[in-house]
């Protein structure tokens, strides 16, 4: 199902940048989106519904399935600044549920078969099978781990990842450009693009919250809403006059990376785009846009510090993506599955500070 969501995805963006008008469409691809959920009678489900099932066995419904499936397809078609991995995620949890119904597992069981589906889409998803295993476990509550799902999300992580390169899904894999010397001076300046990425972690998740609302104070209707919105989003798009900031960005995150290449206000505006575009009701994910904006962001700061932009983006990813769920031992993994062991020091030093700084902040208040 995962691989039917990715290449969906894949194929919605592929679309959008052969035939640049359908950007216009995001207004009306709105409605869809709100007036779908509706029909599945999931309206207001999301990820953090999948936390909550692992927490307090809460009911997940199957329709979430189809509904996050055509509001990602819709959101990432017409230009929507939003990630894939949320579809991932409640695709995950909303399969593992219904098959923990279906064979009517007791309350214990039925969380760990949740968390199993969670781990299976988010590696296939990534190509990141050890991330994905702790991920699933370690995100539920902050400090705390579900160990007793790490078998089942091991196995689960690994099928995953087989059965998405059996067909053809390749694995997020990218090389930082130059790794500087681990020197105090290079360390002092990790600590500090580290401590800055815990404050926009901070800042993020504060205005990805508080825009919804916002939004839903003076527009209550979420079909007006989500319209509105979704033409602002269309208008700012044509001002900025490029396609950097539509969809998931994973070329502007690898560009960064790879090149330790970006725009001083690339991260301002993918923060303030994702806000408008998940805060009102369109559909995707909170992760990969995180992994934009640290890496923009941490880019930029090695610029500016005289150290490694590469390396920094890598830094600055990973410690925003830390910062905004609160799953340091994730974070450290994916920096592995990721880049390799090269840059290890720094990234190790961007996880610490991150996760201590940026408090119980989260882009899932479930946790």
């Amino acid at each position: 199902m995962q691989r039917i969501c990715d290449q969906g995805v894949h194929i919605a963006t592929e679309l959008r940048a052969e035939h640049p008008w359908l950007l216009w469409c995001l207004p009306v691809a709105g409605l869809g989106v709100v007036g779908f959920y509706k029909l599945m009678r999931t309206e207001g489900q999301g990820t953090n519904d999948i936390i909550e099932a692992v927490h307090h066995g809460k009911g997940l419904s199957i329709l979430l399935l189809p509904a996050i499936f055509v509001g990602t397809i819709l959101t990432h078609l017409c230009g929507g600044s939003a990630g894939r991995e949320g579809a991932a995620l409640q695709m995950g949890g909303s399969i593992g549920s219904g098959i923990g119904k279906m064979f009517r597992l007791n309350e214990t069981d039925m969380h760990v078969a949740v968390m199993c589906g969670m781990s299976a889409c988010f590696a296939a998803l990534f190509g990141t099978p050890i991330a994905a295993t702790v991920f699933a476990m370690e995100v539920v509550s902050v400090g705390v781990m579900y160990y007793a799902a790490l078998v089942p999300c091991v196995f689960s992580s690994l099928f995953a990842v087989e059965i998405a390169r059996f067909f053809g899904v390749k694995g997020e894999e990218m090389a930082i450009a130059l790794v500087p010397e681990f020197t105090a001076t290079n360390a002092g300046k990790i600590v500090l693009i580290s401590i800055l990425c815990a404050t926009l972690s901070i800042a993020f998740c504060i205005l990805m919250h508080e825009t919804g609302k916002i939004a839903k104070k003076y527009l209550p209707n979420p079909y007006i809403r989500i319209f509105v919105v979704g033409f602002v989003i269309v208008l700012v798009n044509l001002l900025l006059n490029t396609q950097d900031y539509l969809g998931a960005g994973m070329e502007v995150i690898e560009h960064a990376v790879e090149h330790g290449q970006t725009n001083p206000e690339a991260f301002l505006i993918k923060m303030f785009l994702t806000a408008l575009t998940l805060g009102v009701g369109f559909k995707g994910g909170e992760i990969v846009p995180s992994f934009y904006v640290g890496a923009t962001f941490g880019c930029l700061m090695g610029q500016l510090l005289g150290i490694s932009p590469s390396m920094c983006a890598a830094v600055g990813m990973i410690a925003l993506f830390c910062g905004v769920t609160n799953s340091p031992i994730t974070s450290l993994l994916l920096s592995f599955e990721l880049f390799g062991l090269e840059g290890v020091y720094f990234v190790l030093i961007g996880v610490a500070v991150s996760y201590m700084l940026s408090g119980y902040y989260s882009l899932y208040h479930s946790q």
